[in-house]
């Protein structure tokens, strides 16, 4: 290969999407994303069999025999269908995990860091606190104390990740807020609120947006990981981290496939989710060129 041609490889750039134009690593997991989430939404048209549809006639089928595209399990439930339904039950929560913890991470991130004092003070001790215990042990007692399911693991997740987004906000409000432009909003009559909240909070938007793609990753391995030990969704619910349990058994048969493809699954969001964040983070911010 030519050098030219190597450069041009090495510049591959896509154009069709606006503002997700990069390099070819973002394409593929714009397209990803788009095709799991599509999937998701369409579930019902594109599967040929319940989710949940039993066949003991039908177990360990491998991949493509008797129009089970990615075979069946050890129920002989078809597999395809599952990790297409699996997808609407493992992604939503993470997302809800993200929008709300970011959320309130940001607000408090924001007012510690702007109004200082003893508001700082009080606040950071509370995110301090929280710091201290991992996302999946709090996730953990939320369900020793709520019982399984998805809304306990849900909400204990949301408050862990919350501090992380809130520290990542004070630090980063604390390094804008003795830039000139701020002393020149001031100039010009603007509340604390408003340049906190609609002339700093813009500015430090990208990289929070990279740490809300990488929470959205560890709350879809954590809440799988939750399904996985039986706290979070009950079989015979579709999702992910079930179907890695339910395959175990097939496992130890030397039958990969039943656990393969959901992890493959989860691996490939999780990526895909990190490379899309941190190219718009990096964009938004002017590190990537338009």
């Amino acid at each position: 290969m030519s050098a030219a041609s190597t450069t041009a490889a090495a510049g591959f750039r896509l154009r069709a999407i606006p503002g997700l134009a990069g390099p070819a690593p973002v394409i593929v997991s714009v397209t990803i994303l788009a095709v799991v989430v599509i999937a998701a939404v369409i579930a019902p048209l594109i599967t040929t069999f319940t989710p949940d549809q039993v066949d003991l006639a039908a177990t360990l089928r491998p991949p493509g025999t008797a129009g089970h595209l990615l075979g069946t399990d050890s129920t002989g439930r078809d597999i395809f269908s599952r990790v297409v339904f699996g997808a609407r039950v493992s992604l939503v929560p993470p997302l809800l995990v993200t929008a709300l913890a970011s959320a309130i991470g940001i607000t408090l991130g924001v007012v510690c860091g702007w109004f200082g004092g003893m508001v700082d003070a009080g606040l950071s001790r509370v995110v301090d606190f929280l710091f201290a215990f991992p996302g999946l042990l709090v996730a953990m007692l939320a369900v020793a104390l709520f019982g399984r399911g998805l809304t306990a693991p849900t909400v204990g997740l949301i408050v862990a990740f919350a501090p992380y987004v809130a520290r990542l906000a004070r630090n980063l409000v604390i390094q804008e807020k003795s830039r000139p432009y701020v002393e020149a909003y001031r100039q010009q009559g603007f509340g604390n609120h408003t340049i906190a909240f609609a002339k700093v909070l813009p500015n430090i938007a990208p990289t929070l947006l990279a740490q809300c793609a990488l929470g959205f990753g560890y709350a879809l391995v954590d809440l799988a990981a939750l399904s996985y030990l039986g706290l979070g969704v009950q079989p015979p619910t579709a999702d992910w981290g079930v179907m890695v349990a339910e395959g175990q058994d097939a496992l130890v048969q030397g039958v990969a496939f039943p656990v393969l493809f959901p992890c493959i699954a989860v691996l490939l969001v999780v990526v895909a989710v990190n490379i899309v964040g941190d190219h718009l983070g990096d964009k938004l911010s002017g590190r990537v060129a338009a």
